[in-house]
């Protein structure tokens, strides 16, 4: 009835990796306009800021970042589709 997919490596060039990204920095800003409420669009405007770098306005203290590789059946439903999706373009090209 249902279709069983197989998720193991097929193709070891797309996977799943869980990440994690600790920044601390300081910043100069006039105001931050943006709603503290929204934290997308806080985090969007603070890692923006961080991507140019040390400047007179940022000051980088601290960055630590985590990643590791996930088994599919770790994500969700959508991601494994995507990731289906992804190993049988690759599988055909």
């Amino acid at each position: 009835m249902g279709t069983s997919f197989d998720l193991s490596a097929q193709n070891d060039s797309v996977n799943i990796y869980e990440c994690e990204v600790h920044l601390k920095f300081r910043i100069i800003e006039d105001k931050l306009t943006i709603d503290k409420q929204d934290t997308d669009a806080l985090i969007e405007a603070l890692v923006d800021a961080y991507t140019y770098g040390d400047d007179e306005y940022l000051e980088s203290l601290e960055s630590q970042i985590n990643i590791h590789e996930i088994q599919a059946l770790e994500a969700s439903p959508e991601m494994r589709r995507q990731l289906i999706r992804l190993r049988n373009c690759h599988k055909f090209a």
